[in-house]
């Protein structure tokens, strides 16, 4: 389901950072809280990397509260060579004393439909940012780092991939815009810090880039997903389409059993593509694929919907990930 539907409209007009801390007590909810130190041990201890540049040039998008701020730049995909925009926002926590030489956690968020020129998760129709700042310090989610691209440029379906003959949109998303989180804040060099959420179009990128390259993401929220690729641009390309259908790269994933990956999948009750999201979850996850189910109760196909149990899903993911270690 390519189309998905947004109630507010958000100006395109305006395109143009801002600054949680995880515990080890349990949450009024009964479920742990996301731990500050909770890591892959097959990763080993991950490592803080500083920017490396080249750092952006950023123009103020719209305040979140609290000092902080969405920002958006363009950016060029030195391996894909797309450039596009990119929108950011870091939580309070990371201009905090406490957590000046800590890496932070890195959500690749991504939106559904075309996902361009606008990416709807930094406008302030969701509030995003908002709600991760507080569910943060509540103690209920990791305070990511929030990186916002583009998603389908010339709003054409790439399916988040590298399909023959056109803009190399797989690349964009798992080694592009990293490179650019990596070039402007702190982050962590394994993929415990690395995670995807995504929603209709945008989950169907978000659930392929986690399985296809277990290696450098760990996690991924997955609202309302295609789960196989349906771009009409893969005619004539059966062998690249299969290599990045989230079928296939599943069952290799657990045939390998390679490093595992933890997705949380959001589900309106209501959505018609329900029956295949559960297929799916039914028939391609177990082993090292885990996942769980968030259905909401007459949700639609609509970040609206899955908004509503966002809060649930981060904290799922959180919970496998490694959040900032304050030095004092």
């Amino acid at each position: 389901m390519k189309c998905l539907r947004v109630s507010l409209v958000v100006s395109v007009a305006a395109l143009g950072l801002v600054a949680g801390c995880g515990g080890g007590t349990v949450h009024p909810s009964g479920e742990p809280q996301p731990a500050a130190h909770a890591a892959d041990a097959r990763n080993g201890q991950p490592r803080v990397v500083p920017p490396r540049g080249p750092r952006s040039t950023f123009t103020a998008f719209r305040p979140t509260g609290g000092g902080s701020r969405v920002v958006t730049t363009k950016w060029h995909g030195r391996k894909s060579g797309f450039t596009g925009a990119i929108w950011a926002w870091v939580p309070p926590e990371y201009h905090q004393a406490r957590y000046a030489k800590s890496g932070f956690p890195v959500l690749i968020a991504l939106p559904g439909a075309y996902g361009f020129p606008f990416n709807y998760w930094a406008g302030d129709a969701f509030a995003l940012e908002e709600r991760i700042a507080k569910w943060s310090r509540q103690g209920r989610t990791l305070p990511f780092i929030v990186v916002m691209p583009v998603l389908n440029p010339c709003r054409t379906y790439y399916d988040g991939s590298d399909i023959p003959g056109q803009p190399k949109m797989g690349t964009w998303l798992t080694e592009d815009v990293p490179d650019f989180a990596r070039a402007n804040f702190r982050t962590y060099d394994s993929r415990d810090g690395w995670a995807f959420m995504g929603s209709s179009s945008g989950g169907f990128a978000a659930l392929k880039a986690v399985l296809k390259e277990p290696q450098k993401f760990k996690a991924a929220v997955v609202n309302g997903p295609d789960t196989a690729p349906d771009s009409p641009l893969w005619q004539g390309h059966p062998a690249e389409m299969r290599a990045n259908d989230p079928r296939h790269l599943a069952r290799r994933l657990a045939a390998r059993k390679d490093l595992p990956v933890y997705l949380a999948f959001e589900l309106g009750s209501k959505e018609a593509a329900a029956p295949d999201v559960k297929r799916f979850i039914r028939d391609y996850t177990g082993g090292p694929v885990h996942s769980t189910l968030f259905e909401i109760p007459d949700g639609v196909h609509s970040g609206h919907t899955y908004i509503r149990r966002m809060a649930e899903s981060l904290h799922w993911i959180s919970r496998r990930m490694r959040g900032p270690v304050p030095s004092a």
